[in-house]
């Protein structure tokens, strides 16, 4: 049980913290505001510089593909529309519980704006129990803990494809505007460490999907609610770099070992949606980026990731969605109408994505039911000693 008597001792000092964190926090914007209208007199030097020296940089720079000072009014979504959501949640498995297993289960929404149809909301859940799904992935040394969140990502996007691309209410094609909708990131950057085989596994098939709903031009798009990326505000940091060229491999190698700041650091560590919040009004988005991320390497190129910043009203988040999309200005503007109208239906957060991940919660409820079930029915097989741990079921009774 927490002491709040015992904490309150501790709130002065944090306060003080946080005031001497707000001024400091504040210079670092001001400074990063002052290289940012530097930067965007000298955009066509910084993009020349970005390609020359990418590849000798320590920190991963987004390519900005319009002008920085790009502000653009974000239409109203045409009155028909659908929108499709995934989202995903998981009980890990446990040598303490009746069966080492696990579950994912995956909320599924799909929302119909003045079409008069009925919406869908409701969840897929799967158990694994076999060695192949237990034990497979510690070959490559991962955890099955770590192996099962990957799973649930691969889930989500091939749900998410059948969802968009296979409903059949009402029967045959259906032309009104379309989006798909997932939370966080389509920035696999996790991947990266997985060995080639593994990563394989889990990459082959999202994008598998994504390319279903490309033929079926259905726009995904990715919510990031208060984003922590610095990947546009790493373009300033090749504004401020004292050095003739920025080569962090002949000039910074030892603030590397030695994990120092670099002298392009001046305002880390400031967000994205810090500088965003700045300059963006409510209804607006900045400009559009491509992401440079090592891991993109091994997407298609119809399906490298790009990405803006938006103003919902409440907060400045961003939104990520294929390289495809780029091809076509209308879809791509209905599609960022569309994501603000979630938002403003969701007072703050899209309305399809908050439900999917209600939809998808394992509550501690859920839990219990589940093992409940599953014990059922290890004793209609015959089983006789079944149940958790003696250390699991004393964590759930106290004899104090």
């Amino acid at each position: 049980m927490l002491d709040l008597t015992k904490l309150a001792g501790q709130m002065p000092a944090l306060g003080q913290h946080f005031r001497q964190e707000a001024t400091a926090g504040y210079q670092r914007l001001e400074r990063a505001k002052e290289l940012f209208f530097q930067a965007q007199q000298h955009q066509p030097h910084l993009l020349n510089t970005l390609t020359e020296w990418g590849d000798r940089l320590f920190f991963a720079v987004a390519r900005p593909l319009e002008p920085l000072d790009t502000r653009v009014v974000i239409g109203e979504a045409q009155v028909n529309h659908s929108v499709f959501a995934t989202d995903g949640s998981q009980i890990a498995p446990s040598h303490h519980e009746i069966a080492y297993c696990y579950l994912l289960n995956i909320g599924r929404v799909m929302l119909h704006y003045g079409q008069n149809l009925h919406p869908l909301l409701d969840s897929v859940p799967e158990v694994y129990f076999r060695p192949e799904d237990l034990y497979a992935s510690r070959r490559w040394g991962i955890r099955t803990e770590e192996w099962l969140g990957h799973r649930r990502t691969v889930l989500e996007a091939e749900r998410l494809a059948a969802l968009a691309c296979r409903w059949v209410s009402p029967p045959g094609a259906h032309s009104d505007p379309n989006l798909a909708m997932v939370d966080g990131s389509l920035i696999y950057w996790f991947l990266e460490s997985l060995p080639q085989e593994a990563r394989n596994q889990i990459l082959d098939p999202i994008l598998a999907a994504w390319e279903t709903l490309r033929q079926a031009r259905i726009p995904l798009v990715s919510y990031i609610s208060a984003p922590r990326s610095v990947e546009s505000i790493n373009l300033l940091r090749l504004q401020a770099c004292p050095h003739e060229s920025p080569n962090c491999v002949s000039h910074c190698e030892g603030c590397q070992a030695e994990e120092r700041k670099t002298p392009c650091q001046i305002f880390d560590p400031l967000r994205d949606s810090s500088l965003w919040q700045e300059f963006l009004a409510p209804g607006e988005r900045g400009p559009i980026w491509s992401s440079n991320a090592r891991i993109l390497e091994a997407y298609a190129p119809a399906q490298r990731v790009c990405f803006c910043y938006i103003h919902g009203g409440s907060e400045v988040a961003r939104v990520e969605f294929p390289a495809w999309l780029l091809e076509d200005s209308e879809l791509l503007n209905q599609s960022l109408a569309i994501v603000l109208s979630q938002i403003e239906k969701g007072f703050g957060y899209p309305v399809a994505l908050a439900e999917a991940h209600n939809q998808a919660v394992v509550r501690g409820g859920d839990r219990r039911r589940f093992f409940a079930l599953l014990e059922q029915q290890l004793i209609k097989t015959g089983l006789r000693s079944v149940g958790p741990s003696y250390k699991e079921a004393r964590k759930r009774n106290t004899v104090v």
